[in-house]
């Protein structure tokens, strides 16, 4: 017969589970640091021994590391997600940005969608929250605040979609956007009427999601989108201008 007797799980076992959970979820993220080991035991009601073990079998699998005297952390394993050589080639070649912005209007778009569908309240909440900082950033005109809140705002989405694997694929790509490596961010935000803009299509994003609108949250973030690829192509195109301009110029004052 295919039975065996039920074991009851190891403590060791059941920590692990979590701390994996945790992060699968993305509620753990690179980089962050755990709770000292006498908190964690006593928040999870394990002994020493248990935990110890448990965080030994997560460093050994690459999930967290140790860093002598400072702690445990969570690894950061999104930067394997692209080769240092593909991310310099990203970097270097203007149609990486535009093929980025056309994929993330996809897979934003359908982040949005599930969103609106399958988000807790919470989740809602904590969109919610974020979108209220932007609106505090830009009354106080932040370019490099309002870039940073833009990205947390578009992750907080994602994340209330409830798809782990999205999640963490675009994570890393928000990584990569976050250096500068697809476009500077902060540039777009130096406009008076582009933040403008951008804040109300951010507001008309976050208010389709409030109102578990699947479609107009899918179409906010397309419109949202389709409006950064038309800006940061008219931006291209100036900065080409600027050259010709520059050289005319100086052509002028020599003859």
């Amino acid at each position: 017969m295919p039975f065996e007797p039920i074991q009851q799980e190891k403590l060791s076992h059941g920590v692990l589970r979590q701390i994996e959970g945790l992060i699968l979820r993305g509620i753990l993220r690179p980089g962050e640091r755990l709770p000292s080991e006498r908190e964690l035991s006593e928040r999870m009601n394990v002994s020493r021994p248990s935990l110890r073990e448990a965080l030994a079998d997560l460093q050994e699998r690459g999930l967290l590391t140790s860093k002598a005297g400072a702690g445990v952390y969570v690894a950061d394993v999104l930067g394997s997600a692209f080769a240092p050589a593909l991310v310099k080639l990203f970097a270097t070649h203007d149609e990486a940005v535009f093929d980025y912005i056309s994929f993330r209007r996809d897979m934003e778009g359908l982040a949005a969608e599930r969103a609106a569908r399958l988000a807790s309240d919470t989740d809602l909440k904590v969109v919610n929250a974020i979108f209220e900082k932007m609106e505090v950033a830009h009354q106080r005109r932040n370019p490099a605040d309002e870039a940073h809140l833009d990205a947390d705002f578009h992750l907080s989405i994602i994340e209330a979609s409830h798809n782990i694997i999205m999640l963490h694929m675009m994570r890393s790509m928000y990584e990569l956007l976050r250096e500068g490596v697809f476009y500077n961010r902060t540039m777009m935000f130096k406009q008076r009427t582009t933040r403008d803009t951008l804040l109300e299509q951010h507001r008309a994003i976050n208010a389709a999601l409030q109102m578990r609108d699947p479609p107009a949250a899918r179409k906010a973030v397309e419109a949202h989108l389709s409006f950064v690829e038309d800006a940061l192509s008219d931006q291209q195109k100036s900065e080409r201008n600027e050259v010709f301009a520059q050289k005319r110029l100086q052509h002028e004052t020599m003859r």
